[in-house]
């Protein structure tokens, strides 16, 4: 405990140093968290699937997928592939435009000053427009295009895929709540994103998040078809929650205001991802909570709290894993999803503390909002290089950042593009080479190191070197808040 401590108030420190405006280096070298942004989002841009725009600003990728939806006769062309592979998933795509949205209501001013606001507005306009597609028939959503079986019997760029575009949907008969309420969650919240600048569109978006709203919840079952890849181990509560708590965040409704104070299923938990959304909820619904005070609301508060003391090394009632090093360690497997995804939240909070002069009660200890960023500085910068180890793990980043990335696109050079390569022969050609990927992935934040600090630079190790869409999306807000040190 003694460690974690030290940690995070050298963290603390270092934080209140950049609000004075001094540099921080790390080993020599110098964070710069608005390159850190902008590569973020490059990477986003290379998980594009579909007809690839006049701007497109990753070289080496094209057009990819372009017949998507066919065997349904249904456009499915567009959306993002979630990590590594060449498969689109719904749930960990939705989630992604979600989280991306959040970042770009809280921190809008913070990334137009960056520079990267119509960056983000762009990527999640990739997603919507696609989920737009994906639910253009009533009480039908589609949820995945490709064969993830057959697609990881086969290493090849998505541009030259041959694997089955096999797609599934969840309907009346075949439900699928999770999924169609976190898409409900993603389109409410990107309909605030564009009230601004494309009002039709909002509406759209949120007309389409209200009608896949009552579909989840009229329409209740869990749903498996993204097993063993993307299984709901939570069930369906939280998403049906997340959803309601942003149509009332976009609409001010007393329907949906209703459903969050009545109707839903609430928990305490320490950790928020793409599958556990409860202590996304309780931020959010406590910012709706500090502006009326409502009593109704009031645990949602006390929850966010909850999580915030869980995983706060300060706290007395800490019990997240952490490194030696002072990293989040949850589980292998893209571990820094959660590392970013805690980041995000506390650097969320932290702003909603500070502008409510709110503070967070653990035991006997009180925390303010300089605390929680500290700690979300302290997660962002042993990503960026600040740790044992002295890398990076941002591709294109900072000292010494991962070159074999595991990722089909990034590992076939630009001269066997166009080769026609079997399956089988594909993984000796491209992937059982020990060498740098030829393209680089600018931006991908890798799954990270083990529970030792360790890390495996190895295109085969992909539970330390694999990316996912959700990673970057989650490290959108605390990045966003970091390129403006100096504002309150």
């Amino acid at each position: 405990m003694g460690t974690f401590v030290r940690t995070s108030a050298a963290a603390l420190v270092a934080w209140l140093a950049l609000f004075q405006g001094i540099l921080v280096a790390v080993n020599g070298h110098n964070l710069n968290y608005k390159e850190a942004l902008a590569k973020s989002l490059i990477f986003l841009e290379a998980q594009r699937s579909g007809k690839l725009p006049p701007n497109n600003r990753v070289h080496w990728r094209g057009d990819s997928a372009l017949d998507d939806g066919k065997e349904a006769n249904v456009d499915l062309v567009g959306g993002y592939y979630d990590a590594g592979d060449n498969v689109k998933y719904g749930m960990p795509m939705a989630f992604t435009i979600t989280t991306l949205a959040w970042s770009a209501i809280a921190y809008r001013s913070e990334l137009q000053a960056a520079c990267e606001l119509e960056n983000v507005h762009a990527a999640i306009r990739w997603g919507t427009d696609y989920f737009l597609k994906a639910s253009s028939r009533r009480n039908r959503l589609y949820v995945q295009v490709g064969d993830p079986v057959k697609d990881h019997e086969c290493w090849v760029r998505p541009e030259n895929m041959k694997t089955p575009r096999t797609v599934l949907q969840i309907n009346e008969t075949a439900p699928g709540t999770e999924i169609a309420a976190e898409t409900a969650a993603a389109m409410a919240a990107s309909s605030i994103v564009f009230r601004r600048v494309d009002r039709p569109y909002s509406r759209r978006l949120l007309n389409k998040a209200k009608l896949l709203f009552e579909f989840a919840k009229t329409h209740k079952g869990t749903y498996d078809g993204e097993c063993p890849f993307y299984c709901s181990y939570s069930g369906y509560n939280d998403e049906l929650l997340w959803a309601a708590a942003w149509l009332y965040t976009a609409t001010h409704k007393p329907v949906y205001k209703q459903y969050i104070t009545e109707e839903a299923v609430n928990a305490v938990v320490d950790e928020f991802n793409w599958d556990l959304k409860y202590a996304g909820v309780q931020v959010l619904v406590s910012e709706s909570f500090f502006q009326g005070h409502d009593q109704c609301l009031k645990s949602y508060k006390e929850h966010a709290d909850s999580y915030i003391c869980s995983a706060l090394p300060e706290s007395p009632y800490h019990k997240i894993p952490m490194t030696p090093g002072g990293l989040i360690h949850l589980r292998d497997g893209a571990n820094l999803q959660y590392v970013t995804g805690a980041s995000f939240l506390f650097t969320i909070y932290g702003d909603l503390l500070r502008q409510h002069n709110e503070k967070v009660q653990c035991g006997d200890k009180q925390f303010d909002h300089t605390h929680l960023w500290a700690f979300a500085k302290q997660q962002m910068d042993y990503i960026l290089g600040q740790n044992p180890l002295g890398r990076s793990y941002m591709v294109g980043f900072g000292n010494n950042p991962p070159k074999q990335a595991h990722h089909r696109g990034a590992s076939v050079p630009p001269c066997d593009a166009k080769l026609e390569i079997a399956c089988p022969m594909s993984f000796v050609r491209w992937y059982n080479k020990n060498v740098p990927n030829p393209n680089e992935l600018t931006g991908a934040i890798l799954g990270g190191p083990d529970k030792q600090d360790q890390f495996s630079d190895l295109r085969w190790t992909s539970v330390y070197t694999e990316p996912c869409t959700y990673v970057n999306s989650l490290a959108v807000a605390p990045l966003a808040k970091l390129t403006s040190p100096n504002k309150p």
